[in-house]
Formats: structure tokens, sequence, C-alpha cells
């Protein structure tokens, strides 16, 4: 199979519209870069037969697919009413509490004693994603009296939000718990972690994990964008859930955050996903509206890693020529002359203060691969961090990402620009120029006779050693 010509990558979310082997190999071979699984909906062996039939395309493509293990994070939610839904009218005087009892037109238990212990008068509280809005007056450690700011009809088990208070409540769940061992024994490249508040949230994780997976932290609570520099620190890599963003900030601020999120992560060199709502009309729709088609053009020349189908993929009627559209989109805007102009006047500055190495030869291979006109960069990397740090340079070669270890050829499947292989251990410098230019020929990337620059760390398998760069003849 031939390479992908572009360089953002593509993720699709698995469900009942794609679930059979056959449309999981459809879904590839139409652009799919890296497999989401919901772990919100469905059970173990549901999981387990697409974790199987995204291993059997990889084992027949001969392609490192990356896998990606979505928990559903904590669910904050309102109880039970007595007689059937209630309609809320501004103005109106609105209780909840901790009291089972199933609620009224006045009152609804609230089963989240840590909504209570972290609640002050004067905050706010966001129904059923964001469609009411209510006004703490008074509450203790077991209730809350509220006034209702933005009314309408709510009905039992709708969503709480809680914008601008962080919770005292641990990103994980108990399910999250036995969904993330579940997940790592299938084999999970990336674990996206939900509910993430501050980079303590992650490092709870991180502790579960064992390195057993790469952990990627969707950003969708403002107590996250307060803290955006630190949790980007802490995790490998970060999903943009726009989604759920927007109902706990303003609409209008969304844009601005994703820019934000987009360039840091750009900056200190962390896969950046772009999600939610996409290309939600292809839901029930075989074309996108062109203002979604724009937004994902936007994702692409903002420098985004990645772009993601959820329910287009994973419940619409169309999630073949959903991927099919978002791979077009992606193509057309990165053949626009104004795209190369946009990566690179956005790129960041290498940090002169820490006098990284890798960040040297890097940037390095940068202007010596733009100087040549190499056909190719091939990174060799036990770990990744090499293939992740040339990506950071956005050059205009593509990168090779090789590896002996498929589960750092799987990871990297979600990294710009990264074409990721699993290659033999080099003996030597010698042999791992062979092994590269090899590559570069054998996977269509180089011509015989032209430069690509090879990047590497010595000694061979130290993880962020990276120290050498040859230039070879393909």
């Amino acid at each position: 199979m031939t390479h992908r010509t572009r360089r953002a990558k593509i993720v699709a979310t698995l469900g009942p519209a794609s679930a059979s082997p056959e449309v999981i190999r459809q879904l590839f071979d139409a652009g799919v870069d890296v497999f989401r699984m919901n772990f919100s909906h469905g059970d173990f062996a549901s999981h387990a037969a697409r974790f199987q039939a995204v291993r059997d395309v990889e084992r027949d493509t001969g392609r490192p697919i990356g896998i990606l293990a979505d928990l559903q994070g904590p669910k904050l939610r309102v109880g039970r009413f007595a007689d059937g839904p209630v309609q809320l009218v501004p103005g109106q005087a609105f209780r909840f509490d901790l009291d089972d009892t199933p609620g009224s037109a006045t009152r609804v238990p609230l089963p989240h004693p840590e909504i209570f212990a972290a609640l002050v008068p004067g905050a706010e509280l966001l129904l059923d994603d964001g469609k009411l809005r209510v006004r703490v007056d008074r509450c203790d450690a077991n209730s809350a009296d509220t006034t209702v700011l933005v009314g309408g009809r709510l009905s039992e088990r709708k969503g709480v939000n809680v914008p601008g208070v962080v919770l005292p409540i641990s990103a994980l769940t108990a399910k999250d718990r036995a969904d993330l061992e579940v997940a790592l024994q299938l084999g999970a490249d990336w674990i996206a972690l939900s509910f993430v508040q501050r980079p303590e949230d992650i490092a709870q994780a991180r502790a579960l994990i064992q390195g057993r997976a790469a952990v990627l932290a969707k950003l969708e609570k403002p107590s996250a964008i307060e803290r955006l520099d630190d949790v980007i620190e802490a995790a490998d890599a970060i999903m943009v859930a726009r989604g759920d963003l927007g109902v706990e900030m303003p609409a209008e601020r969304v844009p601005a955050i994703q820019k934000r999120i987009v360039g840091l992560c750009r900056k200190k060199g962390k896969p950046v996903i772009v999600a939610t709502q996409m290309l939600e009309s292809m839901i029930a729709s075989p074309v996108p509206t062109r203002a979604e088609a724009s937004d994902v053009a936007t994702a692409i020349y903002d420098g985004a890693d990645a772009v993601m189908l959820s329910a287009e993929s994973a419940a619409g009627q169309y999630p073949i020529e959903a991927v099919t559209m978002m791979n077009r989109i992606i193509e057309g805007t990165e053949g626009d002359a104004l795209y190369r102009q946009l990566i690179d006047a956005s790129h960041a500055a290498a940090d002169t203060s820490t006098r990284d190495v890798t960040q040297a030869v890097c940037c390095a291979m940068r202007r010596a691969s733009a100087l040549l006109q190499a056909d190719a960069i091939v990174s060799y990397t036990s770990s990744g961090h090499t293939a992740l740090r040339a990506a950071r340079e956005r050059p205009e070669a593509p990168i090779l990402g090789i590896s002996p270890h498929l589960g750092v050829a799987r990871r990297l499947a979600l990294a710009w620009g990264v074409h990721s292989v699993q290659v033999p251990d080099p003996q030597d410098t010698q042999h791992l120029t062979e092994i590269a230019t090899e590559v570069a020929r054998e996977q269509g990337f180089a011509r015989a006779g032209h430069a690509v620059v090879v990047l590497a760390g010595m000694p061979f398998g130290q993880s962020g050693s990276t120290n050498l760069m040859q230039i070879a003849m393909a």
C-alpha cells in the first residue's frame, strides 16, 4: 500500500456503524491513522473484537496503526424526578441536595457530595450541556439553594457542570480504572484521560499505566486551561475537546483557546488533536457544510497533529465518506501555497536557554533538509522522542520514524508528518544508515541518489539522547 501524502493525521472513533472488520479496513484505506475506542460505550467483548480487527488490518498492510482508548471520566448528573421532567422558570428558586427522594418542580437529588464540598455562593451550575443555568445563593455540605438564570425543561439524569470550580474529585472513577486495565491488556497505545483539572490527574493515571501506554490529556475543563503549561508538560499528547470545553466556557472563547493550545503543544513538541463536531453534519449527510470544511482546514493551517471524527465514524450513516472527506480537506489544505507560509511563520523558535543537544540537532535537520531539498528525514528512535522532536520542527520533507519497537511505531502514528516503520535494531552507525536509506526507498519516499537526512542517538537504545545527524544518499 502506498504511503499517505499528507502530514496531519486522522483519528476516527469506532462504534456501531464501524464495528465490522470490513468497515475498519475501509476506514484505514480511506485515511485513518489512529482508531479511537470510546470506553463510555460498549463492553469488553466489543472492544476486544475491534482491537483485533485493527491489528488484523495492521498485519495485512504492514503499517503500524495507533489505538487510542478514551476513558469516560466522572459523569456528574442530577437524580430522578417523581413525575417526569420539570420546567424551570427564570427567577424561580430551585434546590439541589443529597436526599435520594425523587425530585419535584422545586428540587432534585444531586448525588455528588464532591460538588457541595466545592460550591460557594455566587457559583453557577450548568445543566443538560449548558442549556440551563442556575446561580448558587446558599450552600452547605448537603445542599444548595439556587436561583434559575436560564430556564427550560429538565429531565432526570441530565449532566451537571460546575464552571470555574476545581472539584475535589479524581479524573479516574472505579469504572475508568477497570476500563484502563482492559485497554492495557488489549494493547492500547494511547490512553485518553477525561475530566483533567490539573497536572496531578495525569500523574495519577501515569502511575497506574506504568509505561504500558502513552497518556493523552483531554482539555475540556476551564481549570485545566488555567494551568495549561503544566498540564501539557505532564502529558504525552493533548486533545482539544471543544464540545465539553464549549459547555463550561463562552463559545466565543473556544476558537482562541484552540489556537493557544495548538501553538503551545507545537512549541513543546507534544502531539495535539483537534476534536468534536468537525464534520458533524456527516452523521446524517453524505457531504459536510462549508463551515465544517473550513473548521477542519483551520486546524490544519494552525499545524495540529491530528483531527478527529467522533459520532461521524462511530454512529453516523456515512463513516467511510466522512473519513474520505476529511482526508481530502487535509490534502487540499496542505497543498495550498499559503499552508507552508503559515506553518513556517508560526514555527516556535528554539529555547536557547536549555542548551539541549536534541533540540540543536533537530534545528540543524530542519535547515539542512531544506537546503539540500532532501527527499526524506529518517529518525531512528527507541522511545519516540527523536521522531517527535523532528516533527516539532514541521520540516518540508516527510519524516520516517523508524523504531525496533512496534509499540513506539504505533504511538508515532499520531504525530504530524511521521510515517512510522518497525525495523530491526542497528548494529552500528553504518548499519543504521543502510537501514534508513533502504526503508526510505522501499516506502516510496526517497529516490536513488537523492539526499536523506538521518537522525539518531548514540548509544542506540538510550531514550532522549539524539546527538547524531548524517546526510546519506538513498
